[in-house]
């Protein structure tokens, strides 16, 4: 089960959001609008998808890695890795 499991409708909810925030923005373009006007909404559109990103990593960390580090040393070490590539890949983006 993922760690999102019990918050599934409400990330779902907020990626639906998203996506009309970003067919806002192509509407934007269709209609020749201000290239800073643009940005701003880029920018709201990012800034929603990091929340998104957070919310996951916060239940990914309460649940997958800590039942993981609960279950033994190999599998804990594991997920505790492969959360620190997740927050890596978060801060390149």
């Amino acid at each position: 089960m993922p760690g999102y499991e019990m918050h599934k409708d409400d990330v779902q909810r907020r990626l639906r959001r998203i996506e009309g925030q970003v067919r806002g923005i192509q509407r934007l373009i269709d209609e020749d609008t201000y290239c800073i006007d643009v940005l701003t909404q880029i920018a709201a559109v990012n800034r929603a998808l990091q929340g998104v990103a957070v919310g996951l990593l916060h239940d990914h960390l309460g649940h997958c890695v800590s039942v993981a580090v609960r279950a033994g040393d190999v599998e804990g070490t594991a997920k505790v890795t492969e959360a620190t590539a997740a927050i890596e890949r978060l801060l390149k983006a």
